[in-house]
């Protein structure tokens, strides 16, 4: 199994961006994929997840209003459309896959290589 994100890059605080993840075969499809982000030195931060259908949706209170996470089941993608970025969200962002819903990092099996977001204000 294997994640990789894409759409990282340095911005402007209030800009947007789009991350996505495109997940290989080798798991069952109805997997949830979440979105977390890391700081150097800090422990890694649940932003949002999504299960199998899209009908189950969470996200973290700092992102809430201006992140959405979406995904295409047909695609293996998921998505993490990011709006009025703030200096704050600045992190490696990670993708990463598991059989079950839920919100901590513990939950997920699989992960991508992370990609950079910088937010400049």
């Amino acid at each position: 199994v294997r994640l990789a994100e894409s759409g990282g890059g340095a911005v402007q605080a209030g800009d947007s961006l789009r991350l996505s993840c495109v997940v290989s075969i080798g798991i069952d499809r109805n997997y949830a994929m979440a979105w977390f982000r890391q700081i150097p030195g800090k422990e890694r931060e649940f932003v949002a997840a999504i299960n199998w259908s899209g009908g189950r949706i969470a996200d973290a209170d700092s992102v809430k209003g201006r992140f959405s996470i979406s995904r295409d089941y047909g695609k293996n993608t998921a998505y993490l459309q990011m709006n009025s970025l703030q200096p704050e969200d600045t992190a490696v962002y990670y993708c990463s896959a598991a059989q079950d819903f839920g919100t901590e990092s513990h939950e997920y099996d699989y992960w991508g290589q992370g990609t950079q977001v910088t937010v400049s204000s």
